[in-house]
């Protein structure tokens, strides 16, 4: 009946913020109780759930509609971005960048990280380049082009019909769809830029210019012989191959008449020149060189390409920390397969800063909370774990007085991260309510799997030392190693393109000395999305039945050992792989430590089959046997499993049903476990070599849980009548 008492065992709370304009769980609670209330109502936990729990990457995109500011700044002639809205600045002069996953950084990413799975290459092998050429103004005018081509084609077939022609009114509905689409960068000029340049590029560089780098004198002409027989090409007049362009152009005409209308309805700010260039983007005329004033519109693509490098610098620098929490809500949902409608993962997200969560009687608020979701025989809302990104472990190095002899690193401080006090105050809460917690140090080159192949786990031993030995809430903590790299900090550039000059002939070429690119540094993923991801997809029986043969379809993943036999091959991560290995001296520290929850990147088979995943290695928590060997976390979830089934089925306790429980009757629930193991389930509760043994004295059941010969003893206070 297990599978009627728990709905779920996989809910995650996520301690972090994506949009402060959203509401969060202290403003939802509400702060300063000081312990008046117990409990939440049904209805306070169905408004709390409305607003901050998902259950998809695309729901947590509806819900939280994570955003960045802008605002153009005429004293340093450069766009200002903000992750928080401007203070003092009018709204009527700040632009809203919603991120979604039209957004082309996010877009890039995205693409990035499945070119990865696909392709199976490791970080050294892969092509970065041709993936960071997303944001280039060439690959932003290829989208547009084929949107353009759309138009186009649903523009010829809508005039190619009689005006009442019911077909003709269904194009006219795709027109209006298509054309609103191009409409939305009318009033943004930073987007319109990348079109400018790539417009430009190709309107001044006639001829073989855009393969060559230089253009060429071009004068239409027309194939003929002479008297004698000769082939010659003469010159077409001016007049003549113009009047033959536009005859052959009557539809692009009365498109780009479609569209001149359209900007100057819809701009809230008209301007010819983006009014020109919305007509040339999208119904290109023809144009000859004869047109165009070179020289100046040479000094405007220079000027269109660095500041638009300048743009994007400034925007994924202030972005990049969005998008990194962003890709991490993303692959915590990715562990689990979309596809299969049993226990899916749900994520409720504080959307607050943790320091501020913690402070004085605000945390009063999460506690409220927990009590009122964890505390009850109703576990439909219980939250099972927990994820606490960015930790930060290491102490920043002051090198303030160290000459700069030479040009440096700029290493910036990381200002939104989370201390290992705010943790350590953190865990007192959420050991209270038995929730197993994922935490991860702030996602950067040193703390990669890299850097975990070249200096060890040592460092995260002796960084995690105030958090191990905590008893009551150590057994509680998974320290997650190491941190995902989406894209290296040393393959990060994005090359924009060439610089022009006019060239003697006054006419314009590429300047190769004036090459114009910039650097993303690194995006990385923090572990703690991906362990709270895979462990939670596992709970789930179904999920465990495409990979197991022998599943009971009325237990969840609890009391799985991910590091046994062959599981950590069967159940692996949606992560490609980044490296080659570790070492056998690293492989052999980390055996001997058991430390952590570690992920590897070995080359591993099974059943003869490469896996090109990301697997897990180790699955430990803080906590330590009598020998000080860290504990697994099936463990911690199994004991908090069985207490909590024991404390439903006992109606809180009570003796004679406790007695029930352990009986030797064959539908006690003990024996469902003993025969579920006798079958040979992968997710039975008892497995080979495990027990469960209770003592009642006087007024206390003491419960004996043995998990191969180790024992967990736990003190339960009997209910009387």
């Amino acid at each position: 009946m297990a599978k009627n008492i728990f709905e779920q065992t996989n809910r995650t709370i996520l301690f972090e913020e994506f949009n402060d304009e959203k509401l969060d769980l202290l403003t939802l609670v509400g702060s300063g109780n000081n312990g008046s209330i117990s409990s939440l109502d049904d209805e306070k936990i169905r408004e709390i759930h409305e607003h901050l729990l998902v259950r998809s990457f695309s729901e947590f995109l509806e819900k939280f509609e994570p955003k960045i500011f802008s605002y153009f700044n005429a004293a340093s002639q450069r766009i200002a971005y903000s992750l928080d809205k401007p203070k003092g600045i009018p709204d009527s002069v700040i632009t809203e960048i919603p991120i979604t996953v039209d957004n082309t950084f996010f877009k890039m990413l995205s693409t990035l990280l499945e070119s990865k799975k696909v392709n199976g290459s490791k970080n050294v092998d892969f092509n970065f380049v041709e993936i960071l050429n997303y944001i280039s103004p060439k690959k932003v005018m290829d989208d547009i082009k084929q949107l353009r081509k759309e138009i186009t084609y649903t523009f010829e077939k809508h005039e190619a019909l009689e005006e009442e022609d019911p077909t003709k009114l269904e194009y006219g509905d795709k027109l209006n769809n298509l054309i609103d689409k191009a409409s939305k960068n009318y009033n943004n000029i930073l987007s319109m830029i990348p079109l400018a340049i790539e417009d430009l590029k190709a309107r001044i560089m006639i001829g073989n210019g855009g393969s060559t780098g230089k253009a060429e004198e071009i004068k239409i002409g027309m194939l003929t012989m002479n008297d004698k027989g000769e082939l010659k090409i003469i010159e077409k007049s001016k007049e003549e191959s113009t009047a033959l362009a536009i005859s052959n152009n009557k539809n692009n005409e009365a498109l780009a008449l479609c569209f001149e209308e359209d900007y100057e309805a819809v701009s809230e700010e008209p301007n010819d020149y983006i009014k020109s260039l919305v007509v040339r983007t999208f119904a290109p005329l023809p144009a000859t060189i004869d047109d165009i004033d070179v020289k100046q519109e040479v000094a405007n693509y220079n000027q269109y390409l660095s500041f638009y490098k300048e743009a994007q610098e400034d925007f994924i620098k202030t972005l990049k920390p969005l998008i990194e929490k962003i890709l991490g809500v993303k692959v915590f949902f990715e562990q689990y397969d979309k596809e299969l409608s049993g226990m899916n993962p749900s994520l409720l997200i504080t959307n607050i800063k943790l320091e501020m969560l913690l402070k004085g009687e605000n945390k009063q608020a999460l506690e409220l909370y927990l009590n009122t979701v964890n505390q009850k025989n109703d576990f439909e809302n219980t939250v099972w774990f927990a994820i606490v990104p960015s930790i930060n472990l290491e102490e920043q190095v002051n090198n303030k007085n160290i000459r700069q002899r030479f040009r440096g690193t700029n290493k910036s401080q990381k200002v939104n991260y989370n201390t290992i006090e705010n943790l350590s105050l953190l865990m007192s809460i959420l050991s209270k309510y038995k929730i197993l917690t994922f935490f991860s140090m702030i996602g950067s080159e040193s703390t990669t799997f890299n850097n975990l192949a070249t200096t060890g786990i040592m460092k995260y031993i002796d960084q995690t030392k105030n958090l191990q030995y905590k008893k009551g809430f150590s057994e509680y903590l998974v320290p997650v190693i190491p941190n995902f790299t989406v894209i290296p900090k040393e393959k990060s550039a994005v090359i924009l393109d060439y610089k022009m000059k006019l060239a003697e002939s006054d006419l314009p070429e590429f300047d190769k000395n004036e090459l114009i690119k910039f650097w993303i540094e690194g995006v990385y993923v923090e572990g703690a999305y991906v362990a709270g991801g895979i462990v939670a997809a596992y709970q789930c029986p179904e999920y465990l039945r495409k990979k197991f043969k022998k599943v009971d379809p009325k237990e969840p993943g609890v009391r799985i050992n991910i590091e046994n036999k062959d599981n950590a091959l069967k159940i692996v991560t949606t992560m490609s792989k980044e490296i080659t290995g570790y070492t056998t001296a690293t492989k052999d520290s980390i055996n001997r430590n058991n430390f952590g929850f570690v992920f590897s990147s070995d080359n591993v088979q099974l059943d003869g089959q490469l896996i090109n995943n990301i697997t897990i290695y180790k699955a430990r928590t803080l906590s330590t046997n009598e020998d000080g060997i860290f504990e697994p976390l099936y463990k911690t979830l199994t004991t908090t499993y069985i207490e909590r089934m024991l404390r439903y089925m006992t109606t809180d306790f009570k003796e004679d049903k406790i007695k029930e429980f352990f009986s030797t009757n064959p539908t006690s629930q003990k024996n469902k476990w003993i025969k579920s193991k006798e079958l040979g389930n992968i997710n039975s509760i008892l497995q080979e070599g495990d027990d469960l043994l209770m003592n009642i004295e006087g007024d206390s059941c003491l419960l004996h849980i043995m998990f191969n010969g180790d024992v967990k003893n736990l003190t339960l206070e009997i209910t009387k009548d």
